[in-house]
């Protein structure tokens, strides 16, 4: 039997209002369309440790999808499916593996014009020593943006690209970039510049996509409050869950 999400509002309140009860607690369960609102609004602080040295950003993007209400009378009464997703972005740092920054926007905006916002959401105060990202984001716009940073830029040149006008730091590193992977091919440019360590951010959205395959708020900003939820959740337990090794003689 399917049930709305109105329903299992109600079915969970009561199911954790007895459980309470049946410890002993005379603590009140807050009614669902109360959490509903104060989600709307929730501002959620995002816990991370920082990093000894330099950050080291990897930047990744996917996509995951919501169930609305479309979908529900799809399944309900046979009614044609109304999908409906949403594109996460975030930044992790490669030494702590924490997420730094995260964005959301809907699945009509592209992953570049996304990368200046993230990098916007590091304090000024910390030093960014390198930028990683897929093709993805091999724009005018993402090149200049790291290079003032004073960041090296490790992003493959898309296939069949051609040199830029040497005119700004960004198209300088770029076009070296692009020089470096056509003498030496694609596959030694990217053991060259380790491009293989941007795995860490798809391991990352993994575990995100772990807590949820979609995300369940209807609405945009509580689908955002849910996100940064999970980004937050995340990163409380990402300190103990590094292995700390030591070299044996």
């Amino acid at each position: 039997m399917l049930i709305d999400g109105k329903w299992k509002g109600v079915i969970l309140y009561h199911l954790f209002q007895g459980t309470l009860r049946l410890a002993g607690l005379t603590w009140l369960v807050p009614d669902f369309s109360t959490l509903s609102r104060r989600q709307k609004s929730l501002i959620v602080d995002i816990p991370y440790r920082g990093s000894n040295g330099p950050l080291h950003l990897l930047i990744d993007s996917t996509g995951i999808k919501v169930e609305g209400e479309g979908e529900w009378h799809a399944r309900k009464h046979g009614a044609s499916k109304h999908r409906i997703w949403r594109k996460l972005h975030i930044a992790i740092d490669e030494g702590s593996l924490e997420i730094r920054a995260v964005e959301m926007t809907g699945n009509d905006v592209g992953d570049a014009p996304i990368l200046p916002v993230l990098l916007a959401q590091i304090p000024e105060e910390e030093d960014i020593a390198s930028v990683m990202a897929d093709g993805a984001y091999d724009t005018r716009r993402c090149h200049e943006t790291i290079a003032e940073c004073g960041a090296q830029t490790v992003i493959p040149p898309r296939k069949n690209a051609k040199p830029w006008s040497p005119t700004t730091p960004g198209a300088i590193a770029r076009n070296e970039a692009l020089r470096a992977a056509d003498r030496l091919g694609r596959t030694i440019w990217r053991w060259w510049s380790e491009y293989h360590r941007r795995s860490r951010v798809e391991a990352k959205m993994h575990c995100i996509k772990l807590l949820g395959r979609r995300l369940s708020a209807t609405d945009f900003d509580r689908q955002i409050t849910e996100f940064h939820v999970r980004v937050a959740t995340l990163n409380r337990f990402t300190a103990p869950g590094i292995p700390v090794t030591h070299a044996v003689a």
